[in-house]
């Protein structure tokens, strides 16, 4: 038998019908739980990986179906238009954020007392989005976010939350000028939050596919994967402790 519980999940934002994955170390107790927002490629193996490897350390992993139908995109232009079709529509892409930790709510084997959102990509923005406009979450770890995808204004966001951002010096998608923008935001609104900035790491850093995307400063940087990969264990298994 194996160590994890592992199931796909069918759930729908808006009509859209989605499947999401879930696992969770087999346990005689709730657990705390992250509800993981993939990169643009959307619910792939990789994705799955990740969220065993988080399981294995004690939590309950719910990874989100980020365009509905599995769906993963085959390159750059089409991961563009994909997210473009997401900001343009800023209640549908909340909506499915949260129809997301609804559905990891669900599952009986998580505690919804003890729950944070991890990201990756448009996924970390979409992250940070969900908590800007009062999503319910302990806390956001957004690793690589496109910063210049954010709308401003924090005030219905929750001020108990921490917030974990992973970036990279040289993304032009998380320039300076966004993530002071975005400090300057969270301490205004009393949000605890840390910023690591890896030198010289651009954007999608965490992917070895981001070579080939033909998106502008993406690159894969297994330095700075490997450091925020370390700093969001840390992180998370402090924000939920108890």
């Amino acid at each position: 038998m194996s160590d994890l519980i592992e199931r796909d999940v069918e759930y729908s934002a808006d009509g859209v019908a989605m499947t999401g994955y879930f696992c969770a170390p087999r346990a005689d107790r709730r657990l705390p739980g992250v509800v993981l927002l993939p990169d643009a490629f959307g619910l792939t193996a990789e994705a799955r990986a990740a969220a065993t490897r988080r399981a294995a350390q004690g939590r309950a992993v719910f990874v989100a179906d980020v365009w509905g139908g599995r769906r993963s995109p085959g390159g750059g232009a089409e991961i563009m238009g994909l997210i473009g079709s997401m900001t343009a529509d800023r209640g549908t892409w909340m909506a499915r954020v949260a129809a997301a930790h609804a559905a990891a709510g669900r599952q009986p084997e998580l505690d919804t007392e003890r729950v944070a959102t991890l990201g990756y990509c448009v996924g970390a923005s979409a992250a940070l989005e969900y908590l800007r406009v009062g999503g319910r979450t302990r806390g956001v770890v957004s690793i690589h976010a496109g910063l210049d995808l954010l709308s401003p204004g924090w005030e219905a966001s929750t001020r108990d939350a921490r917030v974990l951002v992973c970036s990279g010096s040289e993304d032009p998608m998380a320039t300076p000028t966004q993530w002071q923008a975005l400090k300057s935001a969270l301490t205004e609104r009393g949000i605890g939050w840390e910023l690591d900035l890896y030198g010289g790491a651009k954007h999608a850093f965490t992917d070895p596919r981001s070579d080939s995307l033909g998106i502008p400063g993406a690159a894969y940087d297994a330095y700075a994967a490997e450091r925020s990969r370390g700093s969001a264990d840390r992180f998370l298994d402090e924000l939920l402790a108890q």
